[in-house]
């Protein structure tokens, strides 16, 4: 990742809208899935861990968060978030069948080798654990945004359910995400295609995480966290970002 956006993605991922929506449709499909409190839980992609602070909070006690950039590592272990520490997502040193689930968020399009990712989340799996994987959606909508956070692709829903079906998992559930900006996003990812703003001499990329003054931040994590709740139980045919749940074989 480009360090001067890793700096600002450490100081924007606690309160800003779109993270806080984010985490908040992750943790209402873990809720769902009914885990034990003293389930084994790996975050993989942890940044300054937010989402392991959410789930100690309502009684997770068996949480483990990794992440490759040592930044927001300490900054974990600035917030006294136990059990994180700095490690290569695709090549994780833990034993085999550790985790009951393993959760990573916007992490599989980073990593150049996504069979071996896969392969590694499967192996510290526990048999019949599960795996929650949040990817940006569709190859049209690559912009700016992917040039700065050094994304590899975007995924559809097919192509991340490929991936994990060629992996050995058993895909359970499958849908986009963050719907209601799907259309304003691909007419301005579009729009930039057809006519690109011209670069300026010295310049740096732009990404798509642009100020927001705090009653616009509070709309919009609203708007998105009430079609979180809709996306509890229904899946939807587009969306900024798409996730998958998979299960590895039980045998």
């Amino acid at each position: 990742m480009n360090l001067e956006y890793e700096l600002k993605y450490h100081q924007i991922e606690e309160n800003y809208w779109w993270f806080q929506a984010r985490r908040d449709m992750v943790f209402r499909l873990v809720q769902r899935l009914q885990l034990p409190r003293t389930a084994p839980i790996l975050e993989i992609g942890c940044s300054g861990g937010p989402l392991l602070q959410r789930l100690a909070g309502q009684g997770y006690t068996n949480l483990t968060g990794i992440d490759v950039s040592e930044a927001g590592i300490a900054v974990a272990q600035q917030r006294g978030i136990p059990n994180v520490s700095c490690m290569d997502g695709a090549r994780l040193n833990f034993p085999d069948a550790s985790f009951d689930l393993v959760i990573a968020s916007d992490v599989l399009e980073h990593i150049q080798d996504e069979a071996q990712a896969l392969r590694e989340w499967g192996r510290v799996l526990r048999p019949g654990g599960q795996l929650l994987v949040f990817v940006p959606a569709f190859s049209f909508l690559w912009g700016k945004h992917d040039e700065v956070n050094q994304h590899f692709r975007r995924y559809s829903a097919g192509q991340l359910t490929g991936a994990l079906r060629r992996a050995g998992f058993a895909v359970q559930r499958h849908s986009y995400w963050n719907v209601g900006l799907f259309f304003p996003t691909a007419a301005v990812r579009l729009l930039n295609r057809l006519n690109p703003p011209r670069p300026t001499p010295g310049q740096a990329l732009k990404d798509d995480f642009f100020a927001t003054p705090p009653l616009l931040n509070t709309l919009l994590r609203g708007f998105i966290v009430a079609e979180n709740r809709v996306l509890q139980a229904l899946n939807a045919p587009v969306g900024v970002s798409v996730f998958s749940l998979a299960r590895k074989p039980a045998a």
